[in-house]
C-alpha cells in the first residue's frame, strides 16, 4: 500500500458547498444569505441570547443566591476508596492523583466516612469528617491535617 493509494471510505466525506459561484450552483448571487438585512452583511448576525429587542430570557428570570468567589473547592474522597493502597502507605493528595482516585487536587482533599477501611494507612488531607477519622484510627492508621 502506497500513500497515494489511500482514500476515504465511500460516502464518508462530502464536497464542500461552493457559495457565490453562479446561478447553476444553486448557491450563486446572494450565496444563500437572501436579500440585504443584518444576516446578509459581513460580520452580521446577533449575539447568543438576543431575542430581537424583546427582553431576553436570562434577564426576565429572577436571580437568586450568591456565589462566594473566595470559597475553597475541596475534592471529596471516601474512606472505602483508600482500600486499594497497601498497608502502611502514606496517602497524600499527589498519591491519590497519581493512582487515579482523583483527577484534580483543587484547594485540597477532604476525607469522607462512607464505607469501611481494612488497612492501617497514614492519611494526610486538609479536612476529615468525624466518622472518617474514627474509621482510619480504628483500622490502625494515622490522621494528619495539613
Amino acid at each position: 500500500m502506497k500513500l497515494y493509494e489511500l482514500s476515504p471510505a465511500v460516502g464518508s466525506s462530502k464536497a464542500p458547498k461552493r457559495k457565490g459561484r453562479g446561478h447553476a450552483s444553486g448557491n450563486g448571487k446572494t450565496a444563500g444569505k437572501g436579500h440585504k438585512g443584518q444576516n446578509a452583511r459581513s460580520g452580521g448576525g446577533v449575539r447568543p441570547g438576543f431575542e430581537g429587542g424583546q427582553m431576553p430570557l436570562y434577564r426576565r428570570l429572577p436571580k437568586r443566591g450568591f456565589t462566594n468567589i473566595f470559597a475553597k473547592k475541596y475534592v471529596e474522597v471516601n474512606v472505602e476508596e483508600l482500600n486499594r493502597f497497601d498497608t502502611g502507605t502514606e496517602i497524600t493528595a499527589e498519591v491519590l492523583k497519581d493512582s487515579g482516585v482523583i483527577s484534580k487536587i483543587n484547594d485540597g482533599i477532604v476525607i469522607l466516612g462512607r464505607g469501611e477501611l481494612e488497612k492501617g494507612l497514614t492519611v494526610k488531607a486538609k479536612r476529615f469528617t468525624k466518622t472518617a477519622e474514627e474509621k482510619i484510627t480504628k483500622a490502625g492508621g494515622k490522621v494528619e491535617v495539613i
